[in-house]
C-alpha cells in the first residue's frame, strides 16, 4: 500500500483545516494544488473539531476512510473527483481516547498507533495491506509524526522516538512545544506539516521561534527535502495536510 503522506508524484489536491489562514490557501494555490477545507465535527473539543487528521485516514492517493459523523459530507464531496470514501465504524467522541479512533500513523511498511483504540475498519485495512503494527501509548500518533520520506519522520513525542528507533525508520527527535494551536498549550509536528511531490515539506509557519529549527533544516537537506513555509507567522497544528490525487 502507498503511504499517503508520502505523495509518488505532485499531489493534484490536498486536504486542509476548515480555519487554514488566507495566507496559508494562497500559498497552496501559488502550489498549483486544489484545495478541500475540512467541516466542523460537531462531537469532538474545539481546538481538533476541523483536523484532517481526527476525522479522515488517507488508505491511498485517492481512497479516504471517513469517520461516520461526518462522512456523509465527505462522501458527496469527493464523488466528483473520483476519490473513493468508506464509511469508518467507530463515532468519535469529545475527550480522548474518544477521539483519536482515524489518527494513525504510515511510515514505510509500518503502522502506528495505540491500537486498543483504532477504528475496526481502519485497522481491517491496514491489516490487509500487509502492514505491520507498531502499538504505541500516544494515541494522536499522526499528530505527532512529521512524514518526511518514506521511511523519514520528525517527532516530539518520547514514547514514539523509543518504539521506533528499534526499526529501520529514520528519526529526527525534536523539542516538545514551540507550535501553535489555540486553544490548547501547543501542537505537534505531524499537525504542522505535510509532504507533495517527491521533496517538498510544507510547513504551516515559520520555524523561527523554534529552537529546534536549525536541527529540522539539517535534517531536510541531509534527506534532501525542500521545506517549503506557508507563512510567515508561526508554526501551527492544522491537523495535518493530507495530500491526494484524481483518478
Amino acid at each position: 500500500m502507498i503511504n499517503p503522506f508520502i505523495p509518488d508524484k505532485k499531489s493534484d489536491l490536498v486536504i486542509v483545516d476548515g480555519r487554514a489562514s488566507q495566507e496559508i490557501i494562497k500559498e497552496l494555490k501559488n502550489l498549483d494544488l486544489d484545495i478541500v477545507k475540512t467541516i466542523k465535527c460537531e462531537e469532538v473539543y474545539e481546538a481538533v473539531s476541523y483536523h484532517p487528521d481526527i476525522v479522515i485516514h488517507p488508505l491511498n492517493e485517492n481512497t479516504l476512510i471517513v469517520a461516520p459523523n461526518v462522512y456523509d459530507y465527505y462522501k458527496d464531496l469527493f464523488k466528483l473527483k473520483k476519490i473513493k470514501v468508506i464509511k469508518g465504524e467507530k463515532w468519535l467522541k469529545r475527550n480522548y481516547p474518544n477521539n483519536i479512533a482515524y489518527n494513525v500513523a504510515r511510515v514505510s511498511g509500518y503502522a502506528i498507533h495505540n491500537f486498543k483504540h483504532t477504528d475496526p475498519k481502519l485497522k481491517f485495512y491496514l491489516k490487509k495491506a500487509g502492514l505491520e503494527m507498531i502499538n504505541v501509548n500516544q494515541g494522536y500518533s499522526k499528530c505527532s509524526i512529521a512524514n518526511v520520506s518514506k521511511n523519514t519522520i520528525i517527532t516530539s513525542d518520547p514514547s514514539i522516538f523509543k518504539a521506533l528507533n528499534n526499526f529501520n525508520i529514520n528519526i529526527l527527535n525534536i523539542e516538545k512545544g514551540f507550535i501553535e494551536l489555540p486553544g490548547l498549550n501547543y501542537g505537534f509536528i505531524g499537525g504542522s506539516t505535510g509532504c507533495i511531490g517527491n521533496d517538498k515539506v510544507l510547513f504551516t509557519g515559520s520555524l523561527t521561534n523554534h529552537p529546534d529549527q536549525l536541527k529540522i533544516l539539517n535534517f531536510l537537506d541531509k534527506v534532501k527535502k525542500e521545506p517549503n513555509f506557508l507563512s510567515r507567522k508561526k508554526i501551527i497544528d492544522l491537523g495535518s495536510i493530507i495530500p491526494l490525487k484524481y483518478i
